[in-house]
């Protein structure tokens, strides 16, 4: 697994991530126990050094919360490195944000015991940017880290307005959702997060699924999949033609639309790291294969044919 340097965090992280909000069981349906920890062990001997997950996921009664099953399989293993997010009081129904000080304070040392770490990287779960000027929530995390309760603070943004006010008030890392077919976010604030040295985890690079291209137009899906709500029949119809649309890019060493959409995100050196879900062992090691050995992640020209592809099929990004 190739690594990059995640901006001026310092760390040096695997060009994959593993996303584990799938591997709660809430986003897509549940998953086996045994199946959630062969996946982020399968992840580490694949190479993967960078695990993303938040205080929410795995929060449900009976459920082992995703960060102590990060913290258990990992077992404090000095070469991975956690990402985690914070700011849902799951204490209430439904789950409300909260960003004040006080909660933060519990909120993340919660998530360190749940770890066995101090985080290496902590996240509010997408504040708006009123929240993030009034700067009792990032007061809270830089008192946090002097404590040693967290390492390194960021923000996961769920606009362009939010990421550019987390680079400015200086966030060490943003998280945007990237793809093939959501590019708004991260070429609106790409510049910025370079001139701050940010570093960028893109989140979404398969559109939830979407950007494999191994769906059919019968596809359906399961109660508990989110994906049940997201798109109408109708809908499905037309996203599918939008990426059956990207298949003149599967070529040569490329062998699958989803080497196409990782090696997608991958080409913009300003990602430090591409979080993608898995939720088995067979999933993460598609992935992994998926970006190959080495450079080019796709071709100049593959990436100047992108635009004419996309505009021609309708899709906006």
């Amino acid at each position: 697994m190739r690594t990059r340097t995640l901006g001026k965090s310092g760390l040096v992280v695997s060009e994959l991530a593993l996303g584990t909000w799938g591997l709660a069981g809430e986003a897509y349906g549940p998953v086996d126990d045994e199946e959630a920890d062969k996946t982020i062990s399968r992840a580490r001997e694949l190479g993967v050094t960078l695990f993303d997950t938040a205080d929410l996921y795995g929060s449900g009664e009976g459920k082992e919360p995703m960060e102590a099953r990060l913290g258990r399989v990992l077992d404090r293993d000095d070469q991975a490195y956690v990402c985690t997010k914070g700011g849902n009081d799951v204490a209430g129904t439904p789950p409300r944000k909260r960003f004040d000080r006080l909660f933060l304070h519990r909120s993340a040392a919660r998530s360190a015991d749940r770890l066995r770490r101090a985080p290496d990287l902590y996240l509010l779960h997408n504040p708006t940017v009123d929240t993030l000027r009034r700067g009792e929530a990032i007061g809270a995390l830089e008192e946090l880290i002097a404590d040693g309760v967290i390492k390194r603070w960021g923000v996961s943004c769920g606009s362009p307005e939010v990421a550019r006010a987390a680079i400015e008030l200086g966030a060490s890392v943003i998280e945007v959702a990237y793809n093939l077919f959501h590019q708004r976010d991260l070429n609106e604030v790409g510049a910025d997060a370079k001139g701050s040295n940010v570093g960028v985890l893109a989140r979404s690079p398969l559109a939830h699924g979407l950007l494999c291209g191994t769906w059919s137009a019968e596809r359906t899906f399961d109660e508990g999949d989110h994906r049940r709500e997201r798109w109408t029949p109708e809908e499905l119809t037309e996203r599918l033609r939008e990426v059956a649309a990207m298949r003149p890019l599967v070529h040569g060493e490329i062998h699958t639309l989803r080497s196409v959409a990782l090696r997608f995100v991958l080409s913009n050196q300003l990602v430090s790291s591409c979080v993608v879900g898995a939720r088995s062992a067979q999933q993460i090691e598609a992935n992994v294969r998926a970006v190959g050995k080495g450079p080019p992640y796709l071709t100049d020209e593959d990436l100047a044919r992108v635009p004419k592809l996309l505009d021609d099929a309708g899709v906006r990004i």
